[in-house]
């Protein structure tokens, strides 16, 4: 079933530790993603079987399961040691166009980093990563995917008693800003040097001949953060714990704790129950990346310089750009949203002042969008109908008709548009209400929901409330560390 290589334990065994899994009482498959097991190579065995294997009763043919060591700044303090307290890499999978992917479970259980804690998810958690991977997949952006979830016939107290649950994770890598921090706090600059070259290796291989490795290491991941956070913020993600050990090296976004989409647009919007002072509200996400890469730098340093002392001013240069290449980003994937085809210098003002004028307009950050493209056909009112005050967007709306006077003619201009601007995505009363009745045994609303995610461009008919926020008088949305 697996072809797994273990590239990271040869190439950096001392940034892994082996580790079993506990082995579960009553293992049972929830949820089995086959499409991605066909495009990982994965033949597949009876569910039973699959159930074995990714719950930890049975050991994985070819699998060497492993905690991995990393470091972290949390809510900016810095923690030399965390490591996978509740993870364990299996191996990488190669697939049939040869792309390399870890096979990684997610609460299997207590390694050497747990830290007193027992190492177990819940069902809920782990069904909620799988959600919202999913969702982002089949949103473009760059993520972790999810291959299982397996019910492990045990209960967990986590202030109520949950079921526990295996996920099992799919990721171009774990390698994290962290891991670059634990490998400079821990073994200095040789080790560095041995983690760029493997990370260089794995993800930007066409970087390897550059004169300065780990310089060219770090323009690489600041340039695919930059375009993940662009990415997050032109659909209204909240990621919620942006902390250095949540940063893939990749790329791709990684651990759904505390994590949500918007309903009303607020800079300000926070849903982590930790996140007391919106450090990691969504307007502050590109802020924090940028904060986040200077933690990279800092870890890299030593080994840029040692090449060139004079790289450490290119370095500076490098990370003082991030705001420019991140406004790129978000200014190329918005003109998508705008139907705007062509570049103009203002349409970065433009955008930016679409979003301070919808700030206390309770507007859905969702369904605005839908809304703008239906306006090109039906006028300012049925925009103005997602506001508190219409009037305040009016304005904005006038230069957008304007700056559109300006495009080419394109009768496919709205259908683009759509093609660009998600109707499902997982609401958070929507998906709350789904993981609480898959708890109880009832999985109806948790797959209803996913096959809306999965394909969220679609108009389905009878599922109109897929499409709206919360009713009035909901509970205000609050996440938790699936921990």
């Amino acid at each position: 079933m697996f072809d797994f290589d273990h590239s990271l334990v040869r190439a950096l065994p001392e940034f892994t530790v082996a580790c079993q899994a506990a082995v579960p009482p009553s293992p049972r498959m929830v949820v089995w993603n086959a499409a991605l097991a066909e495009a990982l190579g994965l033949s597949c065995a009876d569910e039973v079987q699959n159930a074995r294997w990714l719950s930890g009763a049975e050991h994985v043919p070819g699998s060497q399961p492993v905690a991995t060591a990393y470091a972290g700044h949390q809510f900016g303090h810095f923690n030399p040691q965390l490591g996978d307290g509740r993870a364990l890499l299996l191996g990488e999978q190669i697939a049939p166009d040869g792309s390399r992917f870890d096979i990684q479970f997610k609460g299997s259980g207590p390694t050497p980093f747990s830290r007193s804690a027992d190492g177990k998810s819940t069902l809920s958690a782990a069904l909620r990563e799988y959600l919202m991977s999913e969702a982002m997949a089949a949103l473009d952006v760059p993520t972790t995917r999810s291959l299982a979830v397996v019910a492990t016939g045990e209960g967990l107290w986590r202030e109520v008693a949950h079921p526990g649950a295996v996920l099992t994770r799919v990721a171009a890598s774990h390698l994290r800003v962290g891991t670059f921090e634990w490998a400079a706090a821990h073994h200095g600059r040789a080790a560095v040097e041995r983690l760029t070259d493997y990370a260089l290796g794995r993800h930007f291989p066409e970087r390897m001949g550059a004169r300065n490795r780990p310089l060219a290491l770090l323009e690489a991941v600041c340039e695919a953060q930059a375009a993940l956070v662009a990415k997050w913020m032109n659909v209204g993600f909240v990621h919620g714990v942006m902390n250095t050990d949540n940063v893939t090296i990749s790329g791709e976004t990684i651990d759904y704790g505390p994590c949500a989409f918007l309903d009303h647009f607020s800079q300000a919007q926070v849903f982590s129950s930790i996140d007391q002072n919106g450090r990691y509200a969504f307007g502050n996400q590109p802020v924090v990346c940028r904060w986040n890469l200077y933690r990279l730098a800092s870890a890299l340093i030593e080994a840029i310089v040692a090449v060139d002392e004079a790289d450490n001013e290119a370095a500076r240069l490098l990370l003082d750009s991030f705001a420019a290449r991140y406004e790129g980003h978000w200014i190329a994937a918005l003109r998508s949203k705008l139907g705007l085809s062509t570049s103009r210098d203002d349409d970065l003002t433009l955008g930016q002042e679409l979003f301070a004028r919808l700030e206390g307009q309770q507007a859905d950050f969702t369904r605005l969008f839908r809304a703008l493209s239906a306006s090109l056909a039906d006028g300012f009112g049925v925009v103005g109908a997602e506001l508190t005050d219409p009037a305040a967007l009016r304005p904005w709306w006038d230069d957008w008709q304007a700056r559109l006077g300006r495009e080419p003619d394109d009768p496919a201009r709205v259908a683009k548009m759509d093609t660009a601007n998600p109707l499902y995505v997982p609401r958070n009363h929507l998906t709350d209400a789904a993981l609480v009745a898959a708890e109880l045994g009832e999985m109806g609303p948790f797959e209803e929901l996913l096959a809306l995610v999965s394909a969220p461009f679609k108009q389905r008919e009878g599922m109109d409330r897929y499409t709206r926020s919360a009713p009035v008088g909901t509970p205000a949305h609050v996440t938790y560390c699936g921990t």
